[in-house]
C-alpha cells in the first residue's frame, strides 16, 4: 500500500447535536451527540481498510478488486481526500478515544479510467457497467453508454464520493472543491486527467410502490444525476443485509436498494459543484 505526503484541510464543524457513533461495523448511527470536526487529508497507506469499506459499501459483492483499488486510490500523489476527524488540545479526550486515526469517514477521489484501463480492477469496474447496462438500460441509453465508453479518444475519470450515511452533505462541498483543483492541476502535468467524461455510481432506493420516489443516500448526488447526459438504474435488492444498503422504511414505504450508474461530460462538473454550494446553504 502506497502512501501520499500528508495535506490536511479543515472541511465542516457540525453544529452540536450532529450525532455520530461508531459500531463494530464501521456504521454510523444517531445514538449519541458528540461535537466533532472533519477535515480533508490526502489518503495515506494507513487509510487503506477505511478505503476498503467505503467501497464495500458502494459495490456490496460485485466482483471486483476493491483492495487493488483503494490502494490506487492512496498512490495517485496529490489527487483525492479522505474525511477524518480533527482534534486539538480542548478536545474531550473520552471522544477522542472514541475514533482510531486510522477511521476514515469517506473519500472523494477520481481514477484516471484511461491511464489504468488495464488494471484489473479498472477492466473489472468496466465489466460491472457492461454487465448492468446489458440487463437494465434501454436501447437509446445502451448506445449513448458504448459510444462514449467505447471511443478510444473519451478520456474518462471515476468519481468517487463516499461517506458514511448520516454525515451531512455540505461536508461533500469543499472535498469536490478540492477535487476539481487537484484533476485541473494534473491535467497541467499530464493530459489523460484533461478529462472529456466522468463516470460515477451513486446509492440510491427506490420506493417499491412508486417507481418515481427515489431516495440518495449523498443528496448531492440526485444533482449529479439531473446533470448526466445517460444514465440508468438497477437493482441491488440481495446483495447486502446491513442497514447501510438494505430496505429502508420512510413514511410507511419500503425503498428498495439501487444504484444509478451515470456518465456526465467534464466541463459540468463545476456547474455541478456550483449546485451543490446552493443546495447545501439554502
Amino acid at each position: 500500500m502506497a502512501g501520499a505526503s500528508k495535506k490536511s484541510r479543515k472541511v465542516s464543524k457540525p453544529d452540536s447535536g450532529e450525532e455520530y457513533q461508531s459500531d463494530e461495523s464501521g456504521s454510523y448511527h444517531g445514538q449519541q451527540e458528540i461535537q466533532a470536526t472533519f477535515e480533508g487529508r490526502n489518503p495515506e497507506g494507513q487509510d487503506f481498510h477505511g478505503i476498503k469499506q467505503l467501497l464495500n459499501q458502494l459495490f456490496l459483492t460485485t466482483h471486483i478488486d476493491l483492495g487493488q483499488m483503494s490502494d490506487m486510490l492512496i498512490s495517485q500523489a496529490g489527487i483525492g481526500s479522505v474525511l477524518k476527524q480533527s482534534f486539538n488540545d480542548s478536545d474531550d479526550e473520552e471522544d477522542m478515544e472514541m475514533v482510531e486515526e486510522s477511521d476514515v469517514f469517506g473519500i472523494t477521489s477520481v481514477i484516471n479510467l484511461t491511464q489504468h484501463k488495464e488494471t484489473p480492477c479498472v477492466q473489472q469496474l468496466y465489466k460491472l457497467v457492461e454487465d448492468e447496462i446489458m440487463k437494465q438500460a434501454d436501447p437509446q441509453t445502451k448506445t449513448s453508454f458504448k459510444e462514449i465508453l467505447e471511443k478510444n479518444s473519451n478520456k474518462i475519470g471515476f468519481i468517487i464520493n463516499e461517506r458514511f450515511v448520516n454525515i451531512p452533505s455540505k461536508i461533500s462541498l469543499p472535498m469536490l472543491h478540492a477535487l476539481q483543483d487537484e484533476i485541473h492541476r494534473m491535467g497541467k502535468k499530464n493530459d489523460s486527467y484533461k478529462f472529456d467524461y466522468y463516470l460515477m455510481i451513486c446509492k440510491t432506493w427506490k420506493s417499491k410502490t412508486d417507481n418515481n420516489e427515489t431516495v440518495f443516500s449523498n443528496d448531492e448526488e440526485e444533482i449529479f444525476c439531473k446533470k448526466a447526459d445517460c444514465s440508468f438504474n438497477y437493482s441491488v435488492v440481495g446483495k447486502t443485509d446491513t442497514g447501510l444498503t438494505g430496505n429502508w422504511q420512510s413514511e410507511d414505504k419500503e425503498l428498495i436498494p439501487h444504484r444509478a450508474i451515470i456518465l456526465f461530460k467534464a466541463d459540468k462538473l463545476p456547474s455541478i459543484i456550483s449546485e451543490i454550494q446552493h443546495f447545501v446553504s439554502s
